[in-house]
């Protein structure tokens, strides 16, 4: 099992991300997944800003020295993911193509943007861009 967990830094206002969030399973001799919320100020998110991720533009899944960002965090959570339940079967079977993934993402991340703006939710906009904060 591995010493460090495995982090997941998304944006749990988003009904949709945080579902998703909540449902994925990895193995249990890859290690431990911990759950981060990006609208927090941690220091995981200080280290995401400072390498100029745009967390509204894609979860990042950092592993060990590693980080996955978009579209290669969701391919790599399908490749660590347990293969029970029908969700993780699913999420599987879905992004366990890089190609793939970096096609459907894109349409996921504009989802979750149409979400958040019916709902009346700001963007976190942790790079300080101007006008990204809102819809």
């Amino acid at each position: 099992m591995a010493e460090t967990p495995i982090l997941l830094i998304y944006d749990k206002d988003c009904p949709a991300c945080n579902a998703y969030c909540q449902m994925v399973r990895i193995r249990q001799s890859v290690g431990e997944l911990k759950l981060i919320n990006a609208r927090e100020d941690t220091e995981i998110m200080q280290q995401i800003t400072a390498q100029g991720l745009d967390i509204d533009q894609g979860m990042v899944l950092k592993m060990g020295d590693n980080w996955y960002y978009g579209s290669d965090a969701i391919y790599m959570l399908s490749l660590l993911s347990s293969r029970s339940g029908l969700f993780n079967r699913l999420n599987y079977h879905l992004f366990k193509s890089k190609r793939l993934a970096k096609w459907l993402y894109p349409l996921l991340r504009f989802c979750r943007n149409l979400l958040l703006k019916l709902l009346g939710k700001r963007k976190i906009n942790n790079l300080g861009i101007g006008g990204n904060d809102r819809f």
